[in-house]
């Protein structure tokens, strides 16, 4: 079985049509969407890209790999996973597969993609590398102008000085785009293996990472102004007031500047994010066609998934962050297998979850990706039993903030050993506005999920469960003082 493995960057997942959106055009993985199982309930197990997707490489969580921040920003983690760490690339590379990641790998610092058995350009960082060698060889093979940017948007920082560049006018073409660039690799390296698996059998994983719809949103024309930003709706979150919530997320709004942007910038800050899915999601397609081109489509399981998502103005916020929040934290999931029904699933699964699945199609055993589950059954269309919660962690971006959540069919817990903990009924505030960690009224829910939390990270081998002893919710589980506060964390 041939695997296809699509991603993108900072995602939100109600900018597909497939889960809901009625402006944004996305034909082609609402396509795949309506040809396989579509989560509807799918999670990134931290909502920053170097630990989300080292645990995609490894299928550990990232308190278990401790590759915890991202290398731009890293506040004195590890750098890279231990040389001993297992991967699902090594796993598939003994079972035959030739193994390629065009785009975006932002795993470590010492180590490449190369160094784990992927072929393709090596293209390190959070955001397009617009002076890679390779990248400057496509434009001059084509004729293409290079990289060039105006009308720059930013909001006004604290300090008075112009804030973090959010989006600007890309002047290029098509073509010349990164996104562009990105799929041509990937359709050469496709053809490449397809030519190459017709004469020996062996089967291909190929990965295509895209950077975007991460911000700053840089684009042509044609795109940024693609979408009327009289369409958009702003989340009613941006009427969040951070009453009862920890301080950090006040300070971080600041930092994006939010509040000294007029609401029609917003508006056109998230159109623009908009116009910057469908162009990744016409580059999806070209991939996606040339694969069918070729007579791989029956042969071949495809993914789609992001590694976390982006709050473009919601909770007055941009980027990501110290903030548990369902708009950085739900990501898109989709799962193609050939033969297998096209579905929607409700169950909670994890972007940690795609490594047991690839290393189960691949024939590879999965105990080895300890925190993932595959996920064959449920595309299968079975209905074996499964988890009636998912848990996520942080560990920080700019400086160490530690955080854990469970999430439930209505309620999640957020708890911050630093501040102030966290309770949402996403039922009656789907949007979390309201922190109802202190209401008396759900003070049985608080301890219910307390103390499953609790249980689940001690059965897990997370030490953060010493850092909940103080919480009269679990009652008095047994506490290790001679544990150092790094192994606390």
């Amino acid at each position: 079985m041939n695997l296809l493995f699509l991603m993108t960057d900072q995602h939100r997942v109600d900018t597909l049509g497939a889960y809901g959106n009625p402006h944004v055009a996305t034909p082609h993985l609402d396509r795949l969407a309506a040809s396989g199982t579509r989560f509807d309930r799918f999670y990134t197990p931290t909502a920053i890209c170097t630990p989300a997707r080292a645990s995609l490489l490894t299928g550990q969580a990232p308190f278990r790999h401790r590759l915890l921040a991202n290398q731009e920003r890293n506040v004195g983690y590890l750098e890279d996973l231990a040389e001993d760490a297992f991967t699902f690339p090594a796993a598939l590379g003994a079972r035959g597969y030739r193994l390629g990641l065009i785009g975006k790998w932002h795993v470590g610092t010492r180590r490449d993609a190369a160094s784990y058995g992927f072929e393709g350009p090596p293209l390190p960082g959070w955001h397009n590398p617009v002076d890679h060698p390779d990248y400057l060889a496509y434009l001059a093979e084509r004729g293409l102008p290079p990289y060039r940017i105006t009308d720059p948007v930013r909001g006004t920082a604290p300090n008075g000085s112009p804030g973090n560049l959010l989006a600007a006018r890309l002047d290029q073409p098509v073509e010349a785009t990164f996104e562009h660039y990105l799929a041509t690799r990937a359709i050469e390296r496709l053809e490449r293996y397809a030519a190459e698996g017709a004469e020996d059998g062996r089967p291909f994983f190929l990965a295509t990472h895209f950077f975007g719809p991460h911000l700053p949103y840089l684009l042509p024309d044609a795109y940024y102004d693609r979408y009327d930003p009289a369409l958009v709706e702003l989340p009613p979150s941006v009427a969040e007031t951070f009453e009862g919530k920890p301080p950090v997320q006040r300070n971080y709004s600041a930092h994006w500047a939010f509040d000294t942007m007029p609401e029609e910038v917003s508006r056109k800050l998230v159109a623009v994010y908009w116009g910057y899915v469908s162009l990744i999601d016409e580059q999806i397609g070209r991939i996606l066609t040339r694969m069918e081109e070729l007579g791989l489509a029956d042969s071949t399981s495809v993914f789609f998934t992001a590694d976390h998502g982006e709050f473009t103005g919601a909770h007055r916020l941009h980027d990501k962050g110290p903030a548990m929040y369902e708009d950085i934290y739900r990501i898109p999931g989709i799962i193609r297998v050939p033969g297998q029904p096209a579905q929607v699933r409700a169950e909670f699964v994890s972007l940690t979850d795609c490594t047991a699945t690839l290393l189960d199609l691949a024939g590879c055993d999965t105990v080895p990706a300890t925190d993932s589950r595959s996920l064959l059954p449920l595309v299968r269309g079975e209905h074996p039993q499964w988890p009636a919660e998912v848990l996520a962690e942080f560990h920080g971006h700019h400086f160490p903030y530690p955080q854990r959540m469970i999430r439930e069919e209505r309620f999640k817990l957020v708890v911050n050993p630093d501040s102030f903990n966290e309770l949402y009924d996403l039922e009656t505030d789907p949007h979390e506005l309201v922190n109802r960690y202190e209401d008396p009224e759900l003070s049985t829910v608080r301890g219910r999920l307390s103390r499953r939390l609790y249980e689940l990270l001690r059965e897990r081998g997370d030490n953060f469960h010493h850092w909940m002893t103080s919480m009269a919710d679990i009652g008095t589980p047994d506490y290790d003082p001679t544990l150092s506060a790094f192994e606390r964390d």
